[in-house]
């Protein structure tokens, strides 16, 4: 085996480690017991018993599974409804399911939304919400704020957001002013309901309320805000005329603030993030004899900016150690031309440092925790400084892969795609660089 090969091969087994550790079964060991009718949710207790009622909501790529394993703990005691965008084979009895859309809005989110809203209407201060909040229900859960807005308009408007080339806080900033359910308006639908929300993390340590665009949170972002980043990122030509018009004439409104009423019994917990799988994927590399380090300095950078300053940090502690491997946790941004191919930002950002590692005894690992890249079957992919090499030999052009953002099939052909299959949690993505 190549010393290439070899360190390609570590890469993928380090973020396999890492993937094995950011469990949500082992985060609810952790942080989420069930005892004599008691239910534990890191530091509070809630004792089911004194509740009328008690409803879970569980949305986003992990909802059935955060669903299935409060279901293990508790048995019928709780009840509800489950969003998510993935297919499964089974459906907890007591459940309502609705299959929403990833990366855009579907008809069954808008279902699964009006669904969730007629349900918390129904509460009432003897009663107890437990929302299951996970990476993806900003698309999976949806309703949009104004009846004129359609869901053909909708679905234009998140690809819009998506391809513009912001940093997902920004996206969800307008994504949460367009909404029903958003920015603290699920919350609002329960007010006076006792409600936790136990969540499973893919956005900054320091933006919680952008987890699925935050709808049983306080809104930290404002309507100032939304009228920025559409201008900033050029969006409003690309937005659909009910959208438009909406901005045009300044008739969005604000969502509730963490002063408001409709958070006065409310409690959030984060149980899982993308630190976990950062520290998970340093201590696999540290096993293996690397000298170690974090770097998650760059989150929500331009995928060529994040690229150049991981590749020089990578590069300056090679020279002070044998085994150099750097770990970086967040997402980089990219952005997506209309008519790109198959792929997703960790592929495009793998095959970029591709590029610039060339002949160097330097390996790249870049994949999203999900296990889904974009438009592509594949969680990422690994690169080397043999990867532009094998790709002349196997008459791959790079640069034409590159440009028409297109990376999936190079690299499924050079056979150094991660591919998982939907993993049923999200913690953002995991860069791994090594070098010896």
């Amino acid at each position: 085996m190549s010393l290439s090969h070899s360190m390609r091969s570590l890469a993928r087994d380090i973020f396999l480690d890492a993937l094995a550790e950011a469990n949500i079964g082992k985060a609810f060991d952790r942080h989420v017991q069930y005892e004599r009718g008691v239910l534990r949710v890191c530091d509070d207790l809630y004792d089911l018993k004194t509740y009328s009622r008690v409803l879970a909501v569980s949305f986003g790529k992990a909802a059935h599974r955060m669903a299935e394993i409060l279901a293990r703990q508790v048995g019928t005691t709780v009840q509800g409804i489950v969003v998510d965008p993935n297919q499964h084979p089974y459906q907890l009895p007591g459940y309502r399911y609705f299959q929403g859309g990833h990366p855009q809005p579907n008809a069954e989110s808008v279902k699964g939304a009006e669904a969730v809203l007629k349900s918390l209407g129904t509460l009432n201060d003897q009663s107890l919400a437990v929302f299951l909040v996970s990476g993806g229900g900003s698309a999976a859960l949806e309703k949009p704020v104004d009846k004129e807005i359609s869901l053909d308009d909708l679905i234009a408007t998140y690809k819009a957001l998506v391809h513009s080339g912001a940093p997902i806080a920004q996206i969800n900033a307008v994504r949460k002013h367009l909404s029903a359910v958003k920015g603290g308006r699920m919350a609002q639908a329960a007010q006076g309901a006792h409600q936790v929300s136990i969540m499973v993390s893919d956005v900054p340590e320091n933006a919680l309320d952008s987890l699925s665009s935050g709808p049983t949170m306080p809104d930290t972002s404002t309507l100032d805000d939304c009228y920025r980043i559409v201008n900033d990122h050029n969006l409003l030509p690309q937005f659909p005329a009910s959208v438009r018009e909406l901005f045009e004439r300044h008739a969005l409104e604000e969502t509730p603030k963490k002063d408001e009423g409709a958070f006065a019994r409310s409690r959030w917990w984060k149980i899982l993030s993308n630190e976990t799988a950062e520290r998970a994927a340093a201590a696999a590399a540290a096993r293996h004899g690397f000298a170690d380090e974090i770097d998650h300095s760059c989150d929500d950078w331009d995928y060529a900016a994040a690229a150049d300053h991981l590749l020089a940090r990578i590069r300056k502690l090679r020279s002070e150690v044998p085994r150099a491997c750097i770990i970086s946790g967040g997402e980089v941004t990219v952005k997506v031309p209309n008519d790109g191919g198959a792929g997703g930002r960790n592929q495009h950002f793998a095959l970029y440092c591709a590029q610039k590692i060339a002949g160097e005894n330097i390996a790249v690992l870049s994949a999203g925790t999900d296990g889904i890249d974009g438009n592509s079957p594949a969680a990422g992919a690994t690169a080397d400084g043999s990867t532009m090499e094998r790709a002349r030999i196997a008459s791959l052009d790079v640069e034409a892969h590159f440009q028409g953002f297109d990376s999936y099939p190079l690299f499924k052909k050079l056979g150094d795609t991660i591919e998982t299959g939907p993993t049923g949690n999200n913690v953002r993505d995991l860069r791994i660089l090594m070098a010896y």
